[in-house]
């Protein structure tokens, strides 16, 4: 059986790390359990429990919307 994770990165943009520095993303992979968290249960998102490693809501949410822009 395939890993559904191995079915979405190939889809998934590639990110280059910002010459000016700054925060570092939280990956890839914890973004996307945000993501469907909020979206199965329909809570907002800055509800999104800290407990689940997925970083704040608003992380999740411009995630989100990034991958919404590059046609993911």
């Amino acid at each position: 059986m395939t890993c559904v994770w191995a079915v979405i990165v190939p889809w998934l943009p590639v990110h280059l790390p910002s010459a000016r520095g700054g925060r570092p993303r939280i990956p890839d992979r914890a973004a996307l359990t945000g993501i469907l968290f909020v979206l199965k249960t329909g809570s907002q998102w800055e509800d999104l429990p800290p407990e689940m490693g997925c970083g704040c809501g608003m992380s999740c949410w411009r995630r989100l919307r990034d991958w919404q822009r590059a046609g993911v």
